[in-house]
């Protein structure tokens, strides 16, 4: 990753984020608030701050400071200008979905999306009007024939959820802003440590803050990413109003697993690549979707907008059946949903993350199959996490 010469490296701006107020004690640590609600010096003073005239804090569901350093903190390793938290991903993605159309506008999405993602995106549509659609965004012309003159939205997953296909952050911007639409990214999978995409020229980033930013299977959060005004009007209306809200705690936990998602997301990188090399020799795995993968289709746009391959493979085996005898014999690995922690999970999309899309829709337009198996590979000691995947491979 390029870094300016005025700039710290990312591992010192993860463990001393920019911009993070220190405590009026010295605290190390940043300090946990618990506050639901916070005093005022005067009457006056609190109008001003319902207002928006002066800063301060009011009340924990619209700002809180321990939530507050965490949004500094990740916009800072993101590149933007301001972040906002939420009680879960689904909630920030919602949250800026919703700020972003009104009836009638269309949304251009990827061509694969977590499933709760086209969930709520099929919710917008049928009782708000909002039309949505898949298309295949790594190739320009699709790009533009998808784009419609309502579009305002083209929302991408890259590595996109889970058949790892990678969507050209640069291209689809410039196709989206020639038409004035704006462009949000889930940047779940890479984290800001891999991938930034508003240094591509994307709008808004969002993250399940769930996965690799906490990074420890222990809490549920979001983060949008992207311009300070815009996020500012959702703060006021669609976080306050709905009330998708981030606990300090959680918070806090997050803040401490940033400190070491460099070093996690370097060993995530390196044993998933030895993960989908064995699987890649391996006489039962039809097909191994990984972009670290010398036969991997996008290698050139992997190397242009990816510092690393990241930690999530796909892989497919010959049937349903066969999926679920895998899934049923690891040992190491977990039968869980969710991804990005410490341990190995493995899961199946088409009955699991994936199940709410149509199966016309999910094998055919995403190229999600039956027999598709993904892999959040963790930080054990590589060859264990192999050995248990082979074993489980002979149960087919």
């Amino acid at each position: 990753m390029n870094v300016k010469k005025d700039e710290k490296g990312f591992s010192t701006r993860s463990i001393h984020p920019d911009g993070v107020e220190k405590d009026v004690y010295g605290a190390l640590v940043p300090p946990l608030y618990l506050s639901s609600t916070f005093v005022f010096p005067s009457a006056e003073a609190g109008g001003a701050r319902f207002a928006g005239e002066e800063p301060g804090m009011i009340y924990s569901r619209i700002a809180n400071p321990t939530v507050q350093a965490l949004e500094t903190a990740v916009a800072g390793l993101e590149g933007g200008e301001a972040g906002l938290a939420f009680g879960s991903g689904m909630g920030a993605i919602s949250a800026v979905l919703l700020a972003l159309v009104e009836s009638g506008d269309h949304v251009l999405c990827s061509d694969g999306l977590y499933g709760c993602t086209y969930g709520f995106l099929s919710l917008l549509k049928r009782k708000f009007k909002v039309d949505f659609s898949l298309a295949d965004l790594a190739d320009e012309e699709a790009v533009r024939r998808a784009m419609r003159p309502e579009t305002k939205v083209v929302y991408v997953e890259t590595p996109i959820n889970p058949t790892m296909k990678l969507v050209d952050l640069e291209m689809v911007a410039r196709v989206a802003h020639e038409q004035g639409a704006q462009v949000v990214v889930d940047n779940t999978f890479l984290t800001p440590y891999l991938q930034r995409p508003l240094a591509h020229g994307c709008d808004v980033v969002v993250h399940s803050a769930t996965k690799y930013l906490g990074g420890h299977g222990d809490l549920i959060a979001g983060v949008a990413v992207g311009r300070k005004a815009f996020l500012d009007e959702v703060r006021m209306s669609t976080l306050k109003d709905i009330g998708a809200v981030l606990s300090p705690m959680d918070a806090w936990l997050i803040l401490r697993g940033l400190k070491t998602l460099p070093l996690r997301m370097e060993r995530h990188c390196e044993n998933a690549q030895q993960v989908a090399a064995f699987l890649q020799g391996h006489p039962k795995v039809k097909r191994v979707r990984f972009p670290g993968l010398d036969d991997f289709p996008q290698q050139e746009l992997a190397a242009k907008q990816m510092t690393g391959p990241g930690g999530m493979i796909s892989f497919e085996v010959e049937s349903l059946e066969a999926g679920r005898t895998v899934m049923d014999h690891v040992q190491v690995a977990k039968l869980a949903v969710s991804l990005g922690e410490t341990t190995t999970l493995i899961q199946h999309p088409a009955t699991m993350t994936h199940s709410v899309i149509p199966a016309e829709v999910r094998q055919q337009e995403m190229g999600i199959a039956d027999g598709l198996i993904r892999l959040s590979v963790g930080l054990e000691d590589v060859a264990d996490v192999i050995r248990d995947l082979e074993q489980a491979l002979e149960k087919i």
